[in-house]
């Protein structure tokens, strides 16, 4: 993948990751019933967390030392 494909990505995952942070506030301020629901919301933005941070770091040009 080149920087620009990259970069395009990882700008999806970013917005996936605000919408899941938007739904998951949602449910529990409105004290959602369905706690399994909330918790599989919360694992899947810290998957895109990770991936968003590997993604990153890929990003980042290596110097030679």
């Amino acid at each position: 993948m080149d920087s620009a494909e990259l970069t395009k990505w990882l700008e999806e995952l970013r917005i996936e990751h605000r919408d899941l942070d938007e739904v998951i506030h949602h449910l529990v301020s409105t004290s959602h019933h369905d706690t399994m629901r909330v918790q599989r919301l919360k694992k899947r933005k810290l998957k895109l967390k990770d991936t968003i941070a590997k993604l990153e770091s890929q990003l980042i040009p290596d110097l030679d030392a």
